[in-house]
Formats: structure tokens, sequence, C-alpha cells
């Protein structure tokens, strides 16, 4: 089961990168991350440069919205997806939470 932190600022969910793949996919969930496989490798910032695209184009959003806040080095890690000018109310908080679930493959 995923987990998500409401803030101020947006929503914080987790994900666990494994670099170095043969493609950029999504390919389900680890504990409670959703499991992303990306090509880049893990240098230079080029694995979580290519995390947020992967994500900003599966969740049809500018990738100014979507952030890395802790794990910048290591597989696991957490991303601020953040609100945008949306009234913060319970009603958009689920809509992003379901934007999210809508990731992981069925």
């Amino acid at each position: 089961m995923l987990h998500f932190q409401v803030t101020s600022q947006g929503l914080i969910f987790r994900i666990h990168v494994q670099p170095r793949s043969s493609r950029n996919q999504v390919v389900g969930i680890h504990d409670d991350a959703i499991k992303i496989k990306i090509t880049a490798p893990p240098v230079d910032d080029a694995a979580n440069r290519m995390c947020i695209e992967l994500l900003s184009k599966n969740l049809h959003v500018a990738s100014s919205l979507l952030e890395i806040v802790s794990g910048r080095t290591s597989r696991s890690k957490k991303v601020l997806y953040r609100y945008g000018s949306d009234v913060k109310t319970d009603d958009i908080v689920n809509s992003y939470k379901v934007q999210i679930m809508s990731l992981i493959p069925k």
C-alpha cells in the first residue's frame, strides 16, 4: 500500500528506482513505493532527472510540479507533487492520490 504525506506545498509519495534498466517504465509497487525502472545511470543526477521526466509524462503534468525532496543519492526517494494553483481541499488531495495510483500497472 502506498503511503502519502499531505503538506502545505503538495503531496509527497515514495518511489523506488532501478537505474540502468533496458526501458523507462513504472513497473509496480516495492514495499510502500512506486517502482520505476529507468535507463539512466545513477551518475551526475541523470537518474533523478529521468525519474522526474517519466513521472511528469505519465502524470501529464509539467516537470516543475514534481521534485525529489529526499533520497537524491538513494534508490528510495520521496517525490513532492506540488498542488500548483489548485485550492487545497480534500477533494483535490484525493484526486492527486488517484492520479498517482493510476501510474501502477494493473
